[in-house]
């Protein structure tokens, strides 16, 4: 009888625990959706792209001629790009969302 209780009780824990995690990772700010898009001032903070990434990532969300990209001391990704024509400043954060000038 009681290994029927322990066994009941270590059941129902595991699947409490197992529901109370979740795969949504909303709550954190560092994760963005995996498509860049654009803010009004790149967030500030420790960027992990390379530059290699940064280019790619500008270059995915339609940036072409991309250069000159330097990590700032905010440790933005900064450079100069065009776009539908018009030559423009780009700023890449470490959440991936991209700032034009």
């Amino acid at each position: 009888m009681h290994r029927h209780v322990i066994a009941a009780i270590l059941a129902a824990s595991i699947a409490t625990g197992t529901s109370a995690q979740s795969t949504d990772r909303s709550h954190n700010p560092a994760i963005k959706h995996p498509t860049a898009h654009g803010v009004a001032m790149p967030a500030k903070g420790r960027n992990s792209f390379t530059e290699a990434q940064a280019r790619g990532r500008l270059e995915k969300a339609g940036f072409s001629a991309v250069s000159r990209l330097a990590k700032d001391r905010n440790g933005v990704w900064q450079g100069t790009a065009v776009r539908n024509g018009a030559k423009t400043t780009v700023m890449l954060d470490y959440k991936g969302n991209i700032t034009t000038r």
